[in-house]
């Protein structure tokens, strides 16, 4: 029984190795295809048959008899491969050396003929050497030649005693170089030496011969006993360029069948010079973009790559990864950043603002500085007397409860520190209406619902927005000294300052949960349309709250409409329900914003729906966390920040394509069945309807 044991242990051991290192790399090349010759991996669109290549052009001749065994490129004579670079489209080749030799005032001349086919030099990569006395290097362009013959490229270094010769560099004495500029493909290169036929017996013998060869730039560093050892076995790198196509990448694209790029993570790049495309992966990603997975996310965090400093937390997420301090730090946690460091207080410094200032800040709060008005007060802006710009807010005198809120948004605010959430600034105690003062920010996303208004929310900045909020309220959740729920999410709390970047305002509302509790028994308090159903039924408010709320804002970011309007027809009045039966009958780009429709990627709208429906799940348990809702959202922010769009669909196209997906895959609640989806959406329209006023 112990052996058996032993035996079964080991077994299971050498699966989990196995597993383990079949994730290390992606592949390079097609399936059930030789990826290696010798030392040089051979990826595709390169093979070394014709089904494992793209075409005869990119075929590989690997030569087994030599040691090690070593690629050629198959229809071009006497080119080795080196190295073959898919980032930067290049081949590493070889090149033999030209040598012309004076024996016994014979001319014997050597000429190297070549002929890359769809390949190219690199035009400015390369260089051209010849060392001998009074010799030259000549080469020539038999692209597209006809007629008399004459060089394109030439250098010449002249005589002088090895002795006096400087060793090491290639000025012209004993040794010449000059760059390559041109994009050479067919060609041929030769040596002269005695160029200037001078009778001299000792010179020759001394020198006897003139050599010519190409080399990359870096890769030959000149010495004086090279030109008595050098001979024509030796060979040089060169680099070479390479591209798929013949068509830029705007054109290809429109053809998704011979389109090449095909890794949903990958990017095509134009050739910099001539016809074709180059494919790439996404930064964040590694493997072969020519492979439809062929690109695959880099775990930074595992394998000791990124940026974050020593005693932080590396998060990865596809495409990226971040970098968090420790509970009592704060900083980004980068090496080349802030760092981490200690907090010196939970709370930040809040100034004091007298009354006097911030009534002429806001002309006497004249109604003509209002910005906005909400459950907890009036919004003013205000110019301080340094021209600083803030935002103030005012209690509202009718209401001395409020007083209690204020005290408790300043509290939270005072242990916020989050690009994505608004500064508190100050505040001002002496009189009975209590004020505090924010940071400005002028744009709000009122914009979203507002066509009209000057200022268009793109499918990037809507993103943008959902991401930004999603990290802030991640952070209230899980990365304060204690939890913060906000309780009342909705997108008039989501400002918008020059840049576009979200600011997460209105803490009036919000609540702090014990770190030894997950809910807090609290009165209801929200806005319609955005509050969470479980939370009204059961008065038990959690992180999962906020959540459900967010799932709205998402909703709204997608369709552009309110949350709640009467406006519309009574079944389209909730915007969750009206999102729910949408999906469930796959018409979602029937409420899709027409601004958004033909920018936004399909694949992005539906990730993006499809975080929704997870939010918007009618129990709270079933719903993600913020923490996973921020990075979901931020690995679909790195593909838009790509453009990896691959193909135009028409309207009618992604239509139908929305339609062929099955309803399941859009439940809100998965795993309850149509009686229990219906249930749920009768309790959003009793939330809708028979709630008076709000906040």
């Amino acid at each position: 029984m112990g052996v058996q044991y032993s035996k079964l242990l080991l077994q299971l051991l050498l699966v989990a190795f196995f597993i383990a290192a079949t994730k290390t790399e992606p592949p390079l090349s097609k399936p059930n295809c030789q990826q290696k010759c010798g030392n040089v991996i051979i990826p595709f669109p390169f093979g070394m048959t014709e089904a494992c290549s793209l075409n005869t052009s990119f075929l590989i001749t690997c030569h087994q008899n030599l040691s090690p065994p070593t690629p050629f490129l198959q229809n071009f004579y006497q080119i080795s491969v080196l190295d073959i670079s898919l980032e930067y489209g290049q081949l590493n080749i070889s090149l033999p050396v030209a040598r012309n030799c004076l024996i016994n005032n014979l001319t014997g001349e050597s000429v190297i003929e070549m002929n890359l086919g769809p390949f190219h030099l690199s035009s400015n990569q390369n260089k051209l050497i010849v060392f001998g006395a009074d010799a030259a290097g000549l080469v020539y362009n038999l692209e597209n030649a006809s007629g008399i013959l004459y060089p394109t490229i030439a250098c010449m270094s002249v005589y002088a005693p090895a002795a006096s010769a400087p060793d090491k560099s290639c000025s012209g004495t004993l040794c010449c170089e000059t760059p390559i500029q041109q994009r050479l493909s067919e060609f041929f290169y030769e040596s002269s030496t005695n160029i200037f036929r001078r009778n001299n017996t000792k010179r020759l013998e001394s020198y006897p011969c003139g050599y010519t060869f190409l080399v990359k730039d870096g890769a030959y560093k000149f010495h004086i006993t090279d030109i008595f050892n050098l001979s024509t076995n030796n060979k040089f790198p060169v680099v070479a360029d390479w591209a798929v196509g013949t068509h830029t990448c705007q054109d290809a694209m429109k053809n998704a069948s011979s389109y090449l790029c095909k890794s949903n993570y990958s990017e095509c790049r134009d050739a910099e010079v001539g016809p074709g495309y180059h494919c790439k992966c996404y930064s964040g990603y590694r493997g072969n973009p020519y492979l439809s997975n062929g690109c695959q996310d880099v775990d930074e965090c595992n394998e000791k790559t990124h940026n974050c400093t020593e005693g932080s937390i590396c998060s990865n997420s596809p495409g990226i990864y971040s970098c968090s301090c420790l509970k009592g730090y704060e900083g980004d946690g980068k090496n080349n950043g802030t760092g981490c460091r200690p907090k010196v207080s939970s709370s930040r410094i809040i100034i004091i603002a007298l009354m006097e200032e911030l009534s002429q800040a806001t002309n006497n709060f004249d109604e003509s500085m209002v910005l906005g008005q909400g459950g907890q007060g009036t919004v003013y802006k205000g110019i301080l007397s340094n021209n600083r710009i803030v935002a103030i807010k005012m209690s509202r005198i009718s209401n001395p409860n409020q007083v209690e809120h204020f005290i408790n948004e300043m509290i939270l605010l005072s242990q916020i520190n989050h690009r994505n959430v608004v500064k508190l600034l100050g505040c001002c105690l002496e009189t009975e209406v209590p004020l505090l003062v924010y940071e400005f920010v002028p744009n709000v996303i009122k914009h979203l619902h507002n066509q009209g208004q000057s200022l268009k929310l793109t499918w990037k900045t809507r993103l943008q927005i959902a991401t930004e909020t999603a990290r802030a309220l991640a952070y209230l959740h899980s990365a304060t000294n204690a939890p913060i729920i906000h309780r009342d999410v909705k997108t008039a709390n989501i400002l918008l300052d020059h840049n576009l970047t979200a600011k997460v305002s209105d803490f009036g509302a919000s609540r702090i949960i014990p770190l030894d509790q997950t809910q807090l028994t609290t009165l209801v308090l929200g806005t319609l349309g955005y509050l969470d159903p479980e939370y009204f039924h059961s008065s038990q408010l959690t992180e999962k709250s906020d959540v459900y709320s967010f799932g709205v804002v998402l909703v709204e970011l997608l369709t552009g409409k309110k949350a709640l309007s009467f406006e519309r027809p009574e079944a389209h009045r909730n915007l969750a329900v009206h999102f729910h039966s949408s999906m469930q009958e796959g018409r979602l780009l029937n409420i899709v914003d027409s601004h958004i429709i033909d920018e936004a990627n399909v694949e992005q709208l539906m990730d993006v729906a499809n975080i929704a429906n997870h939010c918007l799940r009618l129990k709270g348990e079933e719903r993600p966390t913020m923490k996973d809702v921020a990075m979901e959202l931020e690995g679909i922010s790195v593909v838009e920040k790509h453009q990896w769009e691959k193909i135009n669909l028409s309207s009618e196209e992604t239509e139908n394509f929305l339609k062929a997906i099955p309803s399941s895959s859009f439940s809100i609640v998965d795993g309850v069945n149509r009686r229990s989806i219906n249930s749920g959406s009768n309790i959003l329209n009793r939330i809708s309807f028979s709630l008076s006023g709000g906040r």
